[in-house]
């Protein structure tokens, strides 16, 4: 009887610790790739513990979270060697099967919205989006700049922001809605010349209006910036768009109504490589992976606020929903840093596997 009571305890125990063990994705969770292990890690952010590390396919650089917050996607990128996205099931903590972009080759800048994933293509000088309920590419639009890398995408999904590291620029895209009817500009109303000449014996106008692109056009803007522009941000407000300039260590302010560059700050982050806005608007944070601190600027006054020594450099970065830490991947160190927003200083350390790059969050709904 005392034995079949020691071994009903035992299997008890086991019972407990296997639960102890599976640890749920929380509702809250944030959400790092590690490029050396081809990991997604999701981390509670209450603890800073990873709860479980997802297979994502080779070179992960970024990752965001579906608007539900269940499923993530991840761009494995590889200079244009990589074609594909991860798809992680959040909840289940599993890989699903991943989407072949197919000639849109080196994804890397993620965004989600309007129930869609935005990405860039750089091998393709394309950016594009994806439908998950549709299971297909359903839109794409060259840049003709190269390296096209990092992408906001304003909510409306009418206008876009782009930074293109090689040729020193961004891209604004804004959408325009088709025309009611006539000829598109310089063309001939119907049964009319050509301009400047006559029309060839045949040659026949289309009847009608020409067809509307559908979904409307698009026009874009290329603003030149400075080198290297790689990491940016949208302001809070969505008047400006920073960039940083990872060549000359400058930062870039766009007007974005203007379209045009305002201001050139020069901090000296050499390698400047995200570049991220706090939630009120009032600080910007910049990383790079050419030093050991992370910038912290005053966003109204241009000014230095503080350099933060976190490793021997960084990436990614990602600030909580409620504002009061940051999270910086310190891609040389293993590790990531969390810093306290209201003290500015160095709160705990991630371990989210070696080389970790991409940040993310889910928040389940």
């Amino acid at each position: 009887m005392r034995r079949r009571s020691l071994w009903a305890l035992a299997v008890f125990a086991a019972i407990l610790t296997g639960w102890a063990g599976a640890q749920d994705t929380p509702k809250t969770a944030l959400l790092a790739l590690s490029k050396q292990n081809h990991t997604l890690a999701i981390v509670d952010p209450a603890n800073l513990r990873v709860v479980a590390r997802i297979p994502v396919g080779e070179d992960p650089h970024e990752v965001v979270a579906s608007a539900d917050g269940t499923t993530a996607y991840v761009s494995n990128y590889g200079f244009g060697a990589f074609h594909t996205l991860a798809v992680i099931d959040l909840v289940g903590q599993k890989a699903l099967p991943a989407i072949d972009l197919g000639a849109l080759r080196g994804p890397h800048g993620l965004v989600f919205e309007q129930g869609k994933v935005w990405f860039t293509a750089e091998a393709a000088k394309a950016i594009g989006s994806y439908d998950p309920a549709a299971r297909k590419i359903d839109w794409i639009m060259g840049t003709g700049q190269n390296r096209t890398h990092m992408l906001y995408v304003f909510p409306d999904a009418k206008r876009i922001v782009t930074t293109n590291v090689n040729s020193a620029t961004v891209t604004i895209l804004d959408k325009t809605e088709g025309r009611a009817g006539g000829p598109p500009p310089g063309m001939p109303p119907a049964g009319g010349a050509p301009p400047g000449g006559e029309r060839s014996p045949g040659m026949q106008p289309p009847p009608g209006p020409p067809p509307t692109p559908p979904g409307g056009d698009w026009q874009l803007t290329v603003i030149p910036v400075g080198k290297g522009s790689e990491g940016f941000d949208i302001s809070p407000d969505g008047k400006e768009a920073w960039v940083g300039n990872s060549g000359d260590g400058t930062i870039s302010i766009i007007d974005l109504a203007a379209k045009q560059v305002t201001a050139t700050l020069t901090p000296h982050v050499r390698g400047a490589n995200r570049l991220k806005f706090t939630p009120d608007g009032k600080l910007v944070l910049v990383s790079t992976l050419g030093g050991p601190e992370l910038v912290i600027l005053d966003a109204a006054t241009h000014k230095e606020v503080k350099r933060i020594l976190i490793g021997h450099g960084a990436a990614g970065i990602q600030i909580q929903p409620d504002g009061l830490r940051a999270y910086v991947a310190c891609t040389p160190d293993g590790y990531i840093a969390v810093i306290d927003l209201k003290t500015l200083e160095v709160v705990g350390h991630i371990d989210a596997g070696g080389g970790p790059d991409g940040l993310a969050w889910a928040v389940r709904r």
